[in-house]
């Protein structure tokens, strides 16, 4: 009896810990268990490109983790992630703007006012969202508020 009201409790406090990340995580681009597959999304400013974060220096924001290059650009993402973090979640810009998300690659990206967008491949990038700007940028942000919390493979 006691047992099985230890595993009860074990098991609730998981689901307690568990279900925030997993609504989150509907909302962000994950590979390899971070946002934006690990990438440094402070480095796109910093550096004017991409960088491979690492997993000794995390945050967790939104209830994911994002990955830095450094110490330094984790703190700068700490003191400010909504300046730091994508558009979309890191979805695909183009995508999100045609109500889809879609994985992106690191460095098909632009920032665009102090945003960081990133997107899927060369057609949508230079295709679409480089064409077009602004116009991807408005159809984005009326889609995303709507597809923002379904799973990727429902859209």
């Amino acid at each position: 009896m006691m047992n099985l009201k230890k595993t009860r409790l074990a098991l609730g406090l998981i689901f307690a810990i568990a279900a925030p990340f997993a609504h989150a995580a509907d909302e962000h681009f994950l590979a390899d268990g971070a946002a934006v597959g690990g990438y440094d999304v402070v480095a796109y400013h910093t550096q004017n490109g991409p960088a491979l974060g690492s997993a000794d220096f995390t945050a967790v924001y939104q209830g994911v983790e994002w990955r830095f290059a450094s110490a330094a650009n984790r703190e700068l993402f700490a003191a400010d992630p909504a300046k730091y973090a994508p558009a979309y979640g890191g979805w695909c810009s183009a995508g999100a703007s045609k109500g889809k998300k879609v994985p992106t690659q690191p460095e098909l990206f632009a920032i665009v006012d102090g945003q960081l967008y990133l997107n899927s491949s060369p057609a949508a990038h230079d295709g679409l969202f480089l064409k077009d700007t602004a116009g991807v940028i408005a159809k984005g942000e009326g889609t995303w508020k709507r597809i923002f919390a379904t799973e990727a493979d429902k859209l």
